[in-house]
């Protein structure tokens, strides 16, 4: 979309943003008639979506974390794969290779590149921290430049391009902890817990029954780009963008607004990638309330998810049992909303 297609006067404004949030109540209620329970984690994955971000789902084996991104995958008319990752997974078997072809006519012998299945436009990686670091870092170049780079020649994935990548708890045997590096590149992270009494009634009778729900797809391509557009262009008035840049400073230990339980279990705090997942995650949870502007409380409503695999703890906090949530959790409620010189 031009940006001087956007819209101009507050009716069209108003017309987009009704627009966009009955896509993604729609998209959550086609999703939900396959996921049940677990509204923020596909309310967390959409808004990823629509920030152009991918999202790392976290949780013990069995609780939905394929289905909910199969079921995503329904829903959206983009071409979608699957790769399973086991120790004996090599990069090649997720970008592709060159391999040799031979010209029945002539004889002669030529290189072509085979595409791997990193080439869709939402990709599954399931149980990524089954494959060893090597393997899991062919996938940095396509989360992060959206393109790929074999034999010294660049190719360009097409968009809108996710990575939903699912992962067990890295205590679980034979599973290898994601580096910072990688962990970085995921827009959000979110912990996948297990489903309440009412919910898990639900499933069994979805499951073990005659029916299974049949999902249908209700936006493509050029709607997914145009609501990317649409969320880009929502207004974060200063003071609040003030506010997301200082609560990512306040994990960086020993810095101007650092607190003291930053000094003490911080080891490495996030980095701009995060303060963008804050105003970014904001402008689509401000679109989602009716509203053309960001504000406090949606930068607080996604301040977790944004930051919790951003920050690094250290032997002390392992100790003491605190985990990355306490201490977000905890500089959320520290981090004044009063401007600085204010």
């Amino acid at each position: 979309m031009n940006p001087n297609d956007m819209p101009q006067t507050p009716d069209e404004v108003r017309q987009r943003c009704e627009q966009f949030r009955d896509t993604f109540d729609v998209l959550k209620t086609e999703i939900g008639k396959m996921i049940v329970g677990h509204e923020e984690i596909v309310e967390g994955v959409l808004i990823t979506l629509f920030s152009g971000g991918n999202v790392l789902l976290e949780g013990v084996p069995g609780l939905g974390k394929t289905m909910l991104v199969r079921a995503l995958a329904d829903t959206l008319s983009l071409p979608f794969s699957r790769i399973q990752f086991t120790p004996d997974l090599m990069p090649a078997d997720i970008i592709g290779t060159n391999i040799v072809m031979e010209d029945p006519e002539t004889g002669r012998r030529r290189f072509e590149f085979q595409q791997g299945p990193i080439f869709a436009q939402v990709v599954l990686a399931d149980e990524i921290n089954r494959a060893t670091p090597k393997t899991q870092s062919a996938l940095l170049e396509a989360m992060q430049e959206r393109s790929v780079t074999v034999g010294g020649h660049t190719f360009n994935l097409d968009k809108p391009f996710l990575v939903l990548a699912t992962q067990n708890p890295i205590e679980q045997e034979g599973t290898y902890p994601l580096p910072e590096a990688q962990l970085d590149r995921f827009f959000f992270k979110l912990d996948v817990g297990y489903s309440q009494l009412d919910d898990l009634m639900t499933i069994l009778d979805r499951t073990t029954g005659a029916d299974s729900p049949e999902l249908t797809s209700k936006i493509d391509s050029s709607g997914i780009l145009e609501a990317q557009e649409l969320v880009r262009q929502v207004i974060i008035a200063p003071h609040v963008q003030e506010y997301a840049a200082r609560l990512v400073l306040a994990t960086h230990p020993e810095g101007q607004h650092a607190a003291e339980i930053t000094n003490r279990y911080i080891r490495v705090g996030a980095s701009p990638r995060g303060a963008q997942a804050l105003i970014l995650g904001a402008k689509v949870r401000a679109l989602c309330d009716g509203r053309y502007h960001a504000s406090y409380a949606d930068v607080k409503d996604i301040a977790l998810p944004a930051l919790r695999h951003r920050v690094l703890l250290n032997f002390e906090a392992e100790a003491d049992r605190i985990h990355a949530d306490d201490i977000v959790n905890r500089l959320i409620e520290l981090t004044s909303t009063e401007p600085v010189g204010a």
